[in-house]
């Protein structure tokens, strides 16, 4: 929500009158000197929007401010060019209304359209969070990472590396929705405050590291574009992709990393495929090598990649996993019940080089169980399950 900055305003004296935390107001408009608010321009006030209110018989803004609970201060604040004294019948006002309710709720389908339609939502309402691109697609499509937080430690957290395993991607912008939901409503996630995490915490999202794999499974050739008979070609021109783990070129990311990539090498497709085959050499593809890029970038200080399926968290590769891990794989343990493995015969994925790179702790969680794509019903368990390890990443 947009207000225009008046004379004397602070922002201690609006972070009262909205009842939203000092920091988030800060970190929603970094532009503005916080020491000296400028007179007549703009400030974003996040967890609000503005709804249209058309005046009526006998209103006033005392009476408005009443029937919708909010201090007369607020709604003259939203109103700056409305004499309150001359209302006149019909005339348009708006009415600063908290948001309370989740946005990203249509999990269904949720192709890369999708993805950016909600993240379009959660920046305007919600402008503590911060969007940018950390490069593109092999069709062009701008890979997104958020960043929401305001503390030193570093985690990070991934999905849809596989383009059927694109229920991750949902689950994670629904954790990112009730993350930003709890913080401006004071709210608790699992009796956890979340503004201690904030600030302790920076995290980083790349909910769909594979956005043209996932919309050709969801979506058919069509979504291919000019790969259309390519991709067509490799699934034995078949129109259903749901098997397609890979990106657009059949080549699967989470074998595309140089961490005995040779080993995979030697015993997957050698050609691109539908799955598994971990392409002519390690980091091809513009999609792994954007996720290289960024993890060199922040060094983070633990990463996630979220997975389908098995219930199963995987956290070691050969001896570079630091003993802090397996601590950490015990406590995902207790708050998802899915089973610690360290040792997995699969190899040059996103966490074994993070591993064999830097050392710190680094996991592949397989959320959910069955084949491939999981069945969307089963997104309310998942959710539930994997909950509590995304709170876990926060607070450990």
């Amino acid at each position: 929500m947009e207000i225009t900055i008046r004379n004397n305003d602070t922002l201690w004296y609006l972070s009262q009158l909205f009842e939203i935390p000092l920091l988030l107001i800060e970190n929603s408009n970094p532009q503005i000197n916080v020491n000296k608010l400028p007179i007549g321009e703009q400030l974003q006030i996040p967890g609000y929007n503005l709804k249209e209110y058309d005046i009526k018989q006998d209103d006033s803004f005392w009476k408005i401010a009443i029937n919708n609970n909010i201090s007369l201060d607020a709604l003259e604040l939203v109103n700056p060019f409305v004499n309150q004294y001359s209302l006149q019948i019909g005339q348009t006002i708006y009415i600063p209304q908290r948001v309370n309710n989740l946005l990203v709720t249509d999990v269904k389908q949720y192709t890369y359209e999708k993805m950016l339609q909600d993240l379009q939502q959660l920046l305007k309402i919600y402008p503590f969070l911060f969007s940018q691109s950390i490069g593109q697609s092999v069709m062009g499509k701008e890979l997104v990472e958020i960043k929401v937080g305001n503390g030193k430690k570093l985690v990070h957290l991934n999905g849809s590396f596989h383009a059927n395993e694109w229920i991750t991607t949902p689950v994670i912008m629904r954790f990112l929705n009730q993350y930003a939901l709890a913080l401006t409503n004071s709210w608790t996630i699992e009796g956890v405050y979340m503004l201690p995490l904030y600030i302790d915490t920076t995290l980083s999202l790349v909910p769909m590291v594979n956005p043209d794999g996932v919309n050709l499974v969801l979506n058919g050739s069509l979504a291919a574009g000019d790969f259309q008979s390519e991709v067509l070609k490799i699934n034995n021109w078949q129109e259903d992709f749901s098997n397609w783990k890979a990106n657009i070129k059949g080549v699967d990311l989470n074998k595309q990393f140089p961490a005995l990539w040779e080993v995979e090498a030697a015993r997957k497709p050698t050609a691109p495929s539908p799955r598994d085959f971990p392409g002519a050499k390690p980091l091809s593809e513009p999609e792994s090598i954007a996720m290289a890029e960024l993890a060199k970038t922040r060094k983070f200080d633990r990463l996630n990649a979220f997975h389908t399926q098995g219930k199963e968290i995987y956290w070691g590769f050969k001896d570079y996993a630091p003993a802090i891990s397996a601590v950490i794989a015990d406590e995902y343990k207790r708050v998802s019940r899915y089973l610690p493995v360290r040792f997995v015969d699969n190899y040059a994925g996103y966490k074994d080089w993070y591993l064999q790179e830097y050392r710190k702790p680094s996991f592949t969680v397989e959320l959910g169980i069955g084949m491939n794509p999981l069945p969307i019903e089963q997104y309310p368990e998942i959710y539930q399950e994997s909950l509590g390890i995304m709170l876990a990443n926060l607070y450990l």
